[in-house]
This record gives structure tokens, C-alpha cells and sequence, in this order.
């Protein structure tokens, strides 16, 4: 007889239809989930000029969520974006300041090993 130990994630109570036998692959899907689920809610609250049901919000969220190393490639060194009026609003900043150049000194005095 065989002892099998399988990993099943529960989420919201309800036990999903995915089984793994490796427990660091369950812990990485339930990430992903994790994951998931905050993508929808920032897609959710953000301002799309197109109506989009939850359903279609959900694969979305997980598609980008399974794909995040590819996304993170995507969006490396991509700055946050504000619309001009936006803008308006924060300071200018002063320009670099100049340094002054101090010359070095030197001491004249030596110290005799003991």
C-alpha cells in the first residue's frame, strides 16, 4: 500500500478543483490566485471608459498573474503616468546644486613607528 499526500487550496472556504502533489506548486498557485484577485480589484476601481463584466475582469487579472515575469519584463522602467492637469499641482524642483571644490590641506607631519 501507498501513502500519496496531495496539496488542494482552498479559497473563500470553497476547495478548487486543482490538485497538486507538490506543496511549494499549491503555495505558488495560491500566489498566483493572490495575485489574481488584488489585478481585479485595481482594474476594478480604475477609470476604463469601457464596461467590462467581472467575469472578463477575472481571466484578465489571471492571465496577467500567470504571466507576471513576462509582465514585469513589460513594464520594467515604465514610470507612472499623471495626466497634465494633475500635474499642475506638484512643485518644481530647484535644479542640481553647484559643488564647491575644496582643495585638500596637507599636514607636514609625520608620525615615527614605534
Amino acid at each position: 500500500m501507498a501513502v500519496i499526500t496531495k496539496f488542494i487550496v482552498v479559497r473563500n472556504g470553497v476547495e478548487l478543483d486543482k490538485v497538486f502533489e507538490i506543496k511549494k506548486e499549491a503555495e505558488a498557485y495560491d500566489k498566483m490566485l493572490d495575485a489574481a484577485e488584488d489585478l481585479a480589484n485595481l482594474i476594478k476601481q480604475g477609470d476604463l471608459r469601457v464596461d467590462l463584466d467581472a467575469k472578463t475582469i477575472d481571466e484578465v487579472a489571471i492571465c496577467l498573474a500567470k504571466n507576471a515575469p513576462e509582465v514585469n519584463r513589460i513594464l520594467k522602467g515604465v514610470k507612472p503616468y499623471a495626466p497634465p492637469a494633475e500635474t499642475s499641482e506638484i512643485p518644481t524642483k530647484p535644479g542640481p546644486a553647484k559643488e564647491k571644490k575644496i582643495p585638500a590641506q596637507k599636514t607636514g607631519t609625520k608620525r615615527k613607528k614605534d
